[in-house]
């Protein structure tokens, strides 16, 4: 790693002030947008909830990956950091962010580890989502294989927090029901479930860790829409140096320049997408699956 060359990128390793505020921000936006849009007819909700309320949420599971790895308080506050997910998990409807903190750290650890790694798909859906049309309706159904490969790979006992979570998140969203009806219900729920499903953003999901050229398992993007992911797209910086906040990623590549340039990267999720389903050497399989040896050490 180059840190050994270059010790500034240590100084680099702090909780990222700007964070909390920018979470807050986004929760307050779709606060807002709930009680705009439940006087709108069906047809503008759901226009919005996939043009705007999608967008946002995607980028809000985005800010939770960053508060996974204690960006918002520092790893001395480390509880902070996991309340403050349950906070900004609020207007994304489902509870996840305690499950996915669990999850990611073991993905960092165990990168493609076999039966810890939750970010490998299953067996069954290398197998069956192998036809262009069926990784077309995969892609769209992610947010659901993402929810339930946990339980199929690696389920682990159910934590405080996770309880905590679910009970504040269900909370909220019968309180949403009650207050403002169903639309901005729909528009939270769905609204996280299309963005994290057929969507430009969803590109960062296969670009990250598959296949596309043997030999090179983690890719980066450096395109536009880091501006909505907190710079997830810088996907190689962060697997090498996962305490450093994305806001400061760009720095890591621009210091140890020579590591990354020559690295394969993409230009373009959308087309990530596009290459995924129409390339027939593609499927779920097309990632590197590892088998662990010696003490697996998980969350």
């Amino acid at each position: 790693l180059p840190t050994a060359k270059y010790p500034e990128i240590k100084s680099l390793m702090s909780p990222d002030p700007r964070l909390k505020w920018i979470v807050c921000m986004m929760v307050a936006v779709q606060f807002l947008a709930f009680y705009l849009v439940k006087d709108l007819d069906w047809k503008w909700v759901l226009f919005w909830t996939y043009a705007f309320g999608s967008c946002v949420n995607h980028s809000m599971t985005l800010a939770i990956h960053e508060i996974s790895h204690n960006s918002a308080f520092g790893n001395t506050r480390a509880l902070w950091n996991r309340w403050f997910a349950i906070f900004a998990n609020l207007p994304i409807g489902l509870p996840y962010s305690a499950s996915f903190k669990r999850y990611h750290l073991d993905h960092h650890r165990y990168l493609g580890g076999d039966g810890i790694d939750v970010d490998i798909p299953t067996e069954f859906e290398g197998w069956f989502f192998c036809t262009r049309f069926r990784k077309f309706i995969w892609i769209i159904l992610q947010p659901l294989f993402y929810a339930v490969r946990p339980l199929v790979i690696n389920p682990k006992p159910i934590s405080r927090l996770e309880i905590i979570n679910l009970v504040i998140q269900l909370s909220f969203n019968v309180g949403l029901y009650y207050l403002w009806g169903a639309k901005p219900l729909v528009y939270m729920m769905a609204g996280s479930l299309l963005g994290m499903g057929l969507h430009p953003i969803s590109g960062h999901f296969i670009a990250e860790h598959y296949m596309f050229l043997k030999g090179h398992e983690t890719y980066s993007y450096y395109g536009s829409l880091n501006l909505l992911t907190f710079n997830v797209g810088y996907h190689n910086e962060h697997h090498d140096f996962p305490s450093v906040p994305g806001r400061r990623l760009p720095l890591v590549k621009k210091i140890a320049a020579e590591y990354y340039d020559d690295l394969p990267q993409y230009t373009s999720w959308v087309k990530v997408l596009y290459d995924f389903i129409m390339d027939d050497s593609l499927s779920p399989y097309s990632r590197v699956k590892r088998k662990l040896k010696g003490e697996v050490k998980q969350e």
